[in-house]
């Protein structure tokens, strides 16, 4: 039998002991596809993926994809979907946060996650985003949280300030008696370390609570 239902086994080998950062935009285009199709072998294939994406506006992808030989439906569908997960994914990469309801859209897919998720948003000295992290998951009800895992991230990416959140899965967005001890141990914390708690955010699937909107950004000793 022909090969061209293959991947090339040294590609995923070298980006599993590398990482995703390692290939070329043509063995990422491999990986996608998986296989090449008859008469097209999936280097060829995934080399002429990569000319089409690069020579095309973000409307005319799949339309021009379609029409490269070996690219049916499934396969242009496959490599349009990736394309449009990697916007989702990095869409709140340098967007400026000047209030809480700002950052709210680039969180709300956790709101419906049946565990508690928390997570930390660095930004830089004009507030806009980082990153953002998944710092740990937690139970239906329950999260723990230690600063250092708060603000490793922080550090590593030189952050000016941090914006927290985590959302209840219970369905109301009140904070807790924790959340509210929790924030303030991370305010202690970020002030020895020179950065700045913007805000704890709490999500539920219709709204969110903002620590600085009400008022609750204080530590026990203010």
């Amino acid at each position: 039998m022909m090969n061209y239902y293959h991947n090339k086994p040294d590609v995923r080998e070298r980006v599993l002991k590398h990482g995703l950062q390692y290939p070329s935009d043509e063995e990422l285009v491999m990986l996608i596809l998986g296989n090449g199709a008859k008469g097209v072998p999936i280097r060829r294939l995934s080399r002429k993926v990569v000319e089409t994406l690069y020579e095309s506006n973000s409307g005319d992808i799949v339309k021009n994809l379609s029409s490269i030989k070996g690219m049916g439906t499934g396969k242009t569908l496959a490599i349009a979907a990736a394309l449009e997960l990697g916007r989702r994914k990095n869409a709140h990469i340098h967007h400026v946060i000047k209030q809480p309801r700002d950052v709210v859209p680039f969180i709300k897919q956790y709101s419906v996650m049946p565990k508690e998720h928390f997570l930390s948003i660095t930004l830089d000295g004009r507030h806009a985003i980082i990153q953002i992290h998944v710092v740990t998951i937690g139970t239906i009800n329950k999260v723990l949280v230690h600063p250092r895992e708060i603000f490793s991230d922080a550090l590593s990416e030189n952050a000016a300030a941090v914006i927290v959140c985590h959302n209840h899965p219970s369905g109301t967005c009140e904070p807790s008696e924790n959340d509210i001890l929790t924030t303030q141990t991370l305010i202690d914390a970020a002030h020895i370390l020179g950065i700045t708690l913007l805000d704890h955010i709490i999500l539920d699937r219709d709204t969110y609570f903002s620590f600085l909107e009400h008022e609750l950004l204080f530590t026990l000793d203010d």
